[in-house]
């Protein structure tokens, strides 16, 4: 058996352990310490399956649409996609009723990962008339980070690509919904939201 054959068998097992968990990440803690949180991964950044946990099931499942499985028929994931455990966006109060949204840039992550991660930013989205949030956000661990900031003036001026690139994939990955950027808010405002949808127990 070659590497190649090799490594694609230890990925689907992998991916089929995620999918296969009982644990519970909805309800983990969301914080570590002042300015670090935690995510969990659903969607691996390079790949385009969109992945999501179901938290009634405890266990990640690709999402479906008119039956199918969803795959994203654009570029791959940007980064790492997920969410912050611990959190519920209130429809009530205007949220979307899922978990608080990341986006964590790095390397690309396994499914069913929990990463300590430093919010940077805040992309806000306008999703078929609905504010639709995005935390973006660097791991905690130096040694996992590409990006070098741990702020938003910081990644605006070293990134501004990243920044474009970011908005052009968000706004075009879904040809079935519309999308609009309504713009970015700094690491204060990310961890604002964070909180604002936190639960407390």
């Amino acid at each position: 058996m070659g590497r190649f054959s090799s490594l694609l068998i230890f990925s689907v097992l992998l991916f089929l352990s995620a999918c296969k968990t009982s644990k519970d990440f909805s309800g983990l803690q969301a914080s570590m310490e002042k300015g670090i949180y935690r995510a969990v991964i659903e969607i691996p950044a390079g790949t385009n399956k969109k992945i999501e946990y179901d938290k009634n099931q405890k266990k990640f499942v690709i999402d479906q649409r008119d039956g199918k499985d969803r795959i994203i028929n654009f570029l791959p994931y940007p980064g790492n996609y997920g969410f912050i455990p611990s959190t519920y966006s209130n429809p009530k109060l205007g949220g979307d009723g899922d978990a608080v949204d990341v986006l964590v840039l790095g390397e690309s992550i396994t499914t069913g990962s929990l990463i300590e991660i430093i919010p940077v930013a805040i992309l806000k989205l306008v999703d078929e008339k609905e504010l639709d949030y995005k935390i973006v956000a660097i791991p905690a661990e130096v040694n996992k980070q590409i990006i070098k900031t741990k702020n938003y003036q910081t990644f605006m001026a070293k990134y501004p690509e990243v920044i474009k690139i970011l908005e052009l994939w968000f706004g075009y990955y879904d040809k079935a919904q519309s999308i609009e950027i309504k713009g970015w808010g700094d690491e204060q405002e990310a961890i604002s939201e964070i909180e604002k949808w936190r639960l407390r127990t």
